[in-house]
Parts: structure tokens; sequence; C-alpha cells
């Protein structure tokens, strides 16, 4: 009880770091192995310009990502070969997903600075805990934000102008899960 109270509480105080950045996942936490739901939720445009692409770049060991398309958005995926293939489904794969892009196909459509939406992919998560940081490019109307800035060391994402997307990867997943 008191080991569930504590992660609780983890996630309850990585919870509140992550509130202060302007791109965030709905879920900012998983166990590792696991196949996970991410939700980037953009919060606001640029500098009051309107959202018109979001680039989610993946992190090395994130695996299969599928996107999910958004009815006025444009959907594109870049593929390259990787560092460290692995097995699925009895098969090798040596290139995946690296990049997942939604572009606004309307410019009238784009997302305006005072509302917020979610883009979603799915994915199975590396073997091993650890922080997982996913650089998303936010282009508007007019400008650009590049959230790729990543602490030092530790997790902590406090007056950073433009934090890098952290995804808190826990021990006790399965390594044969996979996204679906």
């Amino acid at each position: 009880m008191k080991l569930k109270q504590l992660s609780l509480a983890c996630v309850c105080v990585l919870g509140a770091s992550l509130a202060q950045a302007h791109v965030v996942l709905e879920e900012p936490a998983a166990l590792a192995g696991s196949s996970y739901r991410a939700s980037f939720r953009v919060g606001h445009g640029c500098a009051g310009s309107p959202t018109t692409g979001i680039q989610v770049y993946l992190p090395a060991g994130v695996r299969g990502a599928k996107p999910m398309p958004k009815a006025g958005w444009a959907l594109t995926t870049r593929r390259a070969p990787l560092a460290q293939p692995y097995e699925s489904h009895g098969k090798t794969v040596r290139e995946d997903v690296v990049e997942i892009s939604w572009t606004v196909q309307n410019p009238a459509q784009a997302l305006p600075d005072d509302w917020y939406e979610e883009f979603v992919l799915r994915a199975t998560l590396p073997a091993q805990a650890g922080a997982l940081w996913f650089r998303v490019l936010q282009t508007c109307a007019s400008g650009q934000l590049d959230w790729a800035d990543i602490p030092a060391q530790g997790t902590s994402t406090r007056g950073m102008k433009t934090p890098a997307v952290l995804l808190e990867v826990l021990p006790g997943g399965s390594a044969s899960a996979h996204a679906h």
C-alpha cells in the first residue's frame, strides 16, 4: 500500500512540474515495455499566433509508433534506420517511425492561440525505466516554438522557456508488450 501511495505521489509531483510547460502529455508516466497512448496537449499558439503544425520527434527506444489522424490536419510520418534493430512478431525491424507531423490543411482552420488541442500517437516504450524526452516543434501562422530544452541533469524543467516533453518511464512493464 505504501509503495502505491509513493508512486502516486511521484506522479503528482511530476505532473505539477509539467503543468508549467506549454506542451505536455496527458499521462506523464507509464510502465517500461508497455504500449502507451501519448496525447500531446498544445495549450497555446506562438505569441498570439494560431498553431498550424505540430512535429513530434520520437526518442530512441520508442517503437512502432502509430499516429491518430485528426480531421482537417494532414498527417505524415518519417521513418529512419535504427541504431538498435529489434524483433517484432518474428521479424527484425531495422527501420521505424522517428517523426510524426500534423499540419492544418486549411489555414483558416488553424488552432487559435486561446484554444488547446491534443495530438495523439500510440507506441511501445523501452524496457528500461528512466526519463524519455520528446522534442516537439510547434509551427504557427507567424513563428514557431521548438520545445526541445532538456535539463543537464534530473527532470525538473523549472525556469526553462521551451522545455521538451517529459515521459517518466517507470519499472514494471512487460518487454513483450506492443502497440496495437
